[in-house]
């Protein structure tokens, strides 16, 4: 086993992870019938007899939602299979009116491909099984349901029933969960960027069921348990997290795993059994005698591969082989079409490619995720960041100072909004007095008082000792209040100690 594989192992167990992701795609209409798709319609108004499953009715396939596979097949370098075949996957749930769901089993739509992101800086890739479209099912309203009469009821609300899903299978490719919630980010970055999905988890858009093992290292696989419906990024991983830790303590206690289906609850935390888990022979699945096989031909997939967008790994190369961005920057630079256009703007303005990006993975970044916000909700805009990157590369500002500014325009900058940007950042520049000193006779002058109060330092150094050159330029940035340059005062105090 490679040292990766053993840093990765929890208490003495090797995690094994696999994800099932649940994508609503972004049509107007259900996946088998005209109904709308429209979230937060009253209940049962957008249910037409075929969701319904009244007699006579016939399933009729959306163009849409075929082109949303092929381009997700397209994007995640899958095949795209020219012959697909739709199954019925047989179970018997109230919110199922035909007493079957239609999926796809033995010939999926889009078969392999992968998808790569970072877990910190090292760069993880994870292979896909298949794609396959499906209808989703109705919904069970136990909450805030009354009867005829008023009384507490349950009811069924057939809206979502024919939605249009893909779902994406993972190969259990993952060790922890720290990968398996990047993976998903990575995901729903993708769909949304193709606009296949909107990737709104709170209305249920955007799903991930996580499928947990674990085994003793070299062992067999373990059972696995799959964890529905998680919505969250966080839940995701606190989810993985406690099922791991669960797993081993039953295993460590003597007690045989039983494969299962299981709810995360956020409150408390925690994992429960909801039903054990059913295998594909369980469903009992065999092709649908009312829909003909998906016939998707070449020309077809070219046509929506011209109408694609630039995805997501191609822009990270050309940020790499254009701006000279590191790999993990460029990705960083790609995790929305937003971010991107963002940075792009930035970077051609000021021609200071890294540090936009390093200000935009560090201080915009931090500030965005503290609420939640995306680079959409940015109070200061691409062309107010290059002008204050513009004053760091030009020395007017320091690193330090830049913050400050920063600071003022995050939050103070709508006062200043009708100035051009450079005039934005010079005029806090000027009110707070952060110019760095650009006269050279003036340092001297201070630098030779340093070195004047300072004799043992000046020894110190002479005799090899480095620590007392960080003292002398500590001092110096002291006596100037930090509105010296840091490259000029080492230059200048080398020139005077080293003669």
């Amino acid at each position: 086993m490679s040292n990766v594989q053993t840093s990765l192992l929890v208490r003495g167990y090797e995690v094994v992870i696999g994800i099932e992701t649940h994508v609503q795609l972004s049509t107007q209409s259900k996946i088998f019938s005209g109904a709308s798709t429209q979230f937060g319609a009253a209940p049962n108004t957008q249910a037409c007899p075929v969701d319904m499953a009244l007699p006579g009715t016939l399933p009729v396939m959306n163009k849409g939602a075929v082109e949303r596979a092929i381009a997700f097949g397209l994007a995640v370098g899958a095949h795209v299979a020219p012959r697909s075949i739709f199954a019925r996957k047989n179970y018997f749930y109230p919110d199922l009116p035909k007493g079957y769901q239609i999926s796809q089993y033995e010939i999926p739509v889009v078969q392999g491909g992968s998808v790569s992101f970072f877990v910190g800086d090292k760069e993880h890739t994870v292979k896909l099984v298949r794609a396959h479209l499906e209808e989703d099912a109705g919904k069970s309203l136990h909450e805030d349901f009354a009867g005829f009469n008023g009384e507490k009821s349950s009811g069924i609300d057939l809206n979502r029933a024919g939605t249009p899903l893909l779902e994406i299978v993972t190969e259990p490719d993952m060790r922890c969960s720290a990968e398996a919630a990047e993976y998903a980010r990575a995901l729903h970055a993708l769909v949304v960027w193709l606009g296949i999905c909107d990737g709104n988890m709170q209305e249920g858009s955007f799903r991930c069921d996580v499928n947990v093992s674990v085994r003793k290292p070299g062992a067999p696989l373990g059972t696995r348990r799959e964890i529905k419906n998680l919505n969250s990024f966080k839940f995701l991983q606190q989810a993985t997290d406690y099922e791991i830790n669960w797993q081993i303590d039953e295993i460590e206690d003597g007690r045989a795993i039983q494969q299962a289906t299981v709810l995360f609850n956020p409150d408390t935390g925690e994992t429960r059994a909801m039903r054990t888990k059913e295998d594909a022979h369980d469903y009992r699945y065999f092709p649908d005698p009312d829909l003909p096989p998906l016939t998707i031909a070449p020309e077809w997939i070219e046509r929506v591969k011209s109408e694609m967008p630039e995805l997501p790994r191609v822009m990270a190369e050309r940020f790499q082989s254009e701006y000279g961005l590191p790999a993990y920057d460029a990705t960083m630079m790609t995790q929305s079409k937003a971010f991107g256009a963002f940075f792009e703007a930035a970077a051609q303005t000021c021609k200071q490619p890294k540090l936009v990006s390093n200000w935009l993975m560090g201080e915009v970044s931090r500030r965005l995720n503290a609420h939640e916000q995306s680079i959409d909700d940015s109070p200061i805009s691409a062309d107010l960041l290059a002008a204050l990157i513009t004053r760091i590369a030009d020395g007017t500002i320091s690193n330090n100072g830049a913050k400050q500014v920063f600071e003022v325009l995050w939050s103070e900058q709508e006062e200043s909004e009708a100035l051009p940007p450079l005039a934005q950042v010079d005029a806090v520049i000027e009110a707070k007095g952060l110019k760095q000193m650009s006269d050279t006779g003036e340092l001297e002058k201070i630098l030779d008082d340093i070195l004047a109060a300072n004799a043992k330092s000046v020894e110190e150094f002479r005799a090899g000792k480095e620590k007392a050159f960080n003292a002398l330029v500590g001092q110096a940035m002291k006596a100037t209040k930090g509105k010296a340059n840091p490259a000029t005062v080492n230059e200048l105090l080398k020139k005077k100690l080293v003669g």
